[in-house]
């Protein structure tokens, strides 16, 4: 985790912006310096260890160590940690779906002028609504469907909500396979911090490939596109998407497995 979170750091300190990985630090919420944390997990003994050793404050010493007890999850996250156990088993066992083409990014900027990143457009505004136009929208999670513009809300196959997200969210989605991330460091340290970095670098695979296939010209940044616009880029992006998906499934195992052990030890304490 080192070279990332040290470059974001430089970045940070010159003012400098990347419109492709901050995205890493901004839009998820783990603090650069927390991503260097490590944990084994809950219920885990380090044994011979200090509270000097560790950096997080939910270690507790035991006659042999230090250790995350279950008992300490708070009490009130308990509702999320049972909603978030049924969500990663349902979204796991979904059919996974290939052919959005990335094209939430295109719908974000669907008919306006007002873009998210001030970075230039690879085709026209006329032909980049075109390709939307075009298109037959199929976004399938909502955190990227509630960033479409309101004529390209309309547009997509699905009107998504948050409290139907699992009702919708599938393992093929770029969008869902990034979140892992998020998921991985929500329950920290009570998840390890080895899966919590697998998810990370998942999620840096998923954002190149969101932003190569976006309509934003990243040439300069050093991301050729994928033209999906094309018939040759909608297979490139397909091809590609399968392997996010495919980089997913370990990670996405490792993530349930990892909460219901601590919703089943939260629960037993209880």
């Amino acid at each position: 985790m080192r070279p990332w979170v040290d470059e974001r750091v430089r970045r940070a300190e010159r003012g400098v912006k990347h419109p492709v990985w901050d995205f890493l630090f901004e839009y998820y919420s783990l603090r650069p310096g927390h991503l260097l944390r490590w944990s084994p997990g809950v219920a885990v003994t380090l044994e011979g260890a200090t509270g000097a050793d560790v950096d997080w404050p939910q270690f507790a010493p035991t006659a042999d160590g230090m250790t995350v007890p279950a008992g300490s999850f708070p009490a009130h996250r308990a509702g999320y940690l049972e909603w978030a156990v049924a969500y990663l088993d349902v979204a796991a066992g979904r059919e996974p779906q290939f052919g959005c083409f990335g094209l939430h990014e295109w719908a974000m900027v669907y008919q306006t002028r007002d873009v998210r990143h001030r970075i230039p457009l690879r085709l026209s505004a006329t032909d980049t609504d075109a390709v939307v136009e075009g298109s037959a929208l199929r976004c399938t999670h909502y955190d990227a469907f509630r960033f479409f513009t309101p004529p390209a809300v309309p547009l997509n196959r699905t009107a998504l909500t948050r409290p139907d997200a699992i009702a919708h969210d599938q393992p093929g989605c770029v969008h869902a396979n990034m979140d892992l991330y998020k998921f991985a460091y929500k329950l920290a340290p009570f998840v390890s911090a080895e899966v919590t970095a697998e998810a990370f670098l998942l999620a840096i695979r998923a954002r190149e490939l969101d932003m190569r296939a976006s309509p934003y010209d990243l040439r300069s940044y050093g991301f050729e596109p994928i033209r999906i616009e094309t018939r040759d880029g909608r297979e490139e992006y397909v091809r590609r998407q399968r392997e996010v998906a495919d980089a997913a499934i370990p990670v996405r195992d490792k993530l349930r497995a990892e909460y219901r052990r601590v919703w089943e030890m939260t629960s037993a304490s209880c």
